[in-house]
C-alpha cells in the first residue's frame, strides 16, 4: 500500500465523515448533556471498528449475500435509531438539563454509540464498497490487513470530527437554550427520518 493510496483514502473518507448524518446528531446530542462526548464518541468510533473488521474478515461479503441477514441488520438499526429519536424528540437535552443532572453513564452513552454506528448497514455498505478499492493484492501486507489500516484511518478521522462537532455543540450551545432545544429536535428528528428511509429502502428491495 502506497502512501498516494493512504492519501486518495483519506480524501474520499473525510468527506463521507464530515457530511452531517446519524453520528453528528448522536455527537451533538451527548455534547448538550454535557460531560459525555468522549464516551459517545469513542462508541462511535467502536462501531466503525467493528465494521472494518467484519470486512476484514469477509463476513460481510456473506452478510450481502443474505437477504434476510441484511434485512434483519437494517430493520434493528433503524429500529434502534427511531428510538432515539423520539427520546430526543419527547426529551430534548438543554443546557440547563446537561448542567444540572447530566443523565446517564459513561458506559452507557459508548453502548448506544456503538449500537448507533454498528447497527448502521450503510456503515458496512460503505466500507464494502470503499475499502477494497484502496487495497493492492500484490502490496507486501495482506489485503485483510490492508482493510485494518484503511480502517484505522477512518476512525482517526471519524475521531477528530465527532469531538469537534460533539465539543463545538456543547460551548455553542450553552448559552443558547432555545436554540440548544431546536439542535436537539433536529437531531432526534433526523434520527428518526434515516430510521424510516433505511427501513423503507430494505422493505422496498425485498418487495
Amino acid at each position: 500500500m502506497t502512501l498516494s493510496a493512504l492519501a486518495a483514502f483519506w480524501a474520499v473518507s473525510f468527506l463521507f465523515v464530515i457530511t452531517p448524518g446519524v453520528d453528528w446528531a448522536y455527537a451533538i446530542s451527548a455534547g448538550m448533556r454535557g460531560r459525555f462526548v468522549v464516551p459517545a464518541v469513542a462508541g462511535l468510533l467502536s462501531g466503525h471498528i467493528v465494521a472494518t473488521l467484519i470486512v476484514a474478515a469477509g463476513v460481510g461479503g456473506l452478510v450481502m449475500q443474505v437477504p434476510f441477514a441484511l434485512t434483519a441488520l437494517t430493520l434493528a438499526g433503524a429500529g434502534y435509531l427511531l428510538w432515539l429519536g423520539l427520546n430526543l424528540l419527547l426529551s430534548p437535552a438543554t443546557p440547563v438539563q446537561g448542567a444540572a443532572a447530566a443523565t446517564g453513564t459513561w458506559s452507557g452513552w459508548a453502548a448506544k454509540g456503538l449500537c448507533v454506528s454498528g447497527l448502521n448497514p450503510k456503515v458496512i455498505l460503505l466500507f464494502l464498497a470503499l475499502l477494497p478499492q484502496f487495497t493492492n493484492p500484490l502490496a507486501v501486507w495482506p489485503v485483510p490487513l490492508q482493510i485494518l489500516a484503511l480502517g484505522m484511518l477512518h476512525a482517526f478521522s471519524c475521531a477528530l470530527v465527532y469531538l469537534a462537532v460533539g465539543f463545538g455543540a456543547r460551548a455553542v450551545l450553552s448559552t443558547r437554550p432555545v436554540a440548544a432545544l431546536f439542535v436537539s429536535r433536529l437531531s432526534g428528528a433526523a434520527m428518526i427520518v434515516i430510521a424510516l428511509v433505511l427501513a423503507a429502502e430494505r422493505l422496498f428491495a425485498l418487495g
